[in-house]
């Protein structure tokens, strides 16, 4: 994935259109993710299939939204999308989850 700032995409938009050819366009507003340029030739079907699962990913990633969540906005099953996660080498199971769920079974088993 290509990325660029706002400067250098008002400098020369053209870059960022050939490059949306062949993958989504990230633009940064200083060092954060501000939009996402996608290139119309392909069908919005196959931009939703391909866009979907790398955004549902990268929120799970983050911690902004949950496995079940996630695998929902991918639009895949839950099988299918920790295949994904363990794809692109997200971990499932973190330290947090364990500690997290260590602490509810013992607040149950009092």
């Amino acid at each position: 994935m290509y990325a660029t700032n706002v400067r250098n995409l008002k400098k020369n938009p053209s870059v960022a259109l050939r490059e949306a050819e062949t993958s989504p366009v990230l633009i940064l507003k200083g060092n954060q993710p501000n939009a996402l340029l996608l290139h119309l030739s392909d069908s919005l079907v196959e931009t939703e299939k391909s866009l979907l699962p790398a955004l549902a990913s990268s929120l799970y990633k983050d911690g902004t939204l949950s496995l079940g969540a996630a695998a929902k906005l991918s639009k895949m099953s839950l099988s299918d999308f920790i295949q994904h996660l363990a794809h692109l080498n997200i971990d499932v199971i973190t330290h947090d989850t364990i500690n997290n769920e260590a602490k509810d079974i013992s607040a149950w088993i009092k």
